[in-house]
């Protein structure tokens, strides 16, 4: 795994719930869609990477 996997995901989860909350501010139904999808793809990764790391005892943190 790349060490700016982790960093990226964070910030694809941030991303998703800045846009969600837009979304909510303006009415806009498909931005709050994408915002929670981005938010569960974010999230996802995270929770694959701890697996991973879990297996590989990179877990460690730096």
């Amino acid at each position: 795994m790349a060490v700016t996997d982790k960093p990226e995901n964070k910030a694809e989860e941030f991303k998703g719930k800045a846009k969600e909350k837009v979304g909510e501010a303006t009415g806009n139904e498909q931005w709050q869609a994408e915002g929670k999808a981005e938010q569960t793809s974010g999230k996802l990764k995270q929770a694959v990477d701890k697996v991973k790391d879990a297996f590989t005892g990179d877990d460690k943190k730096s």
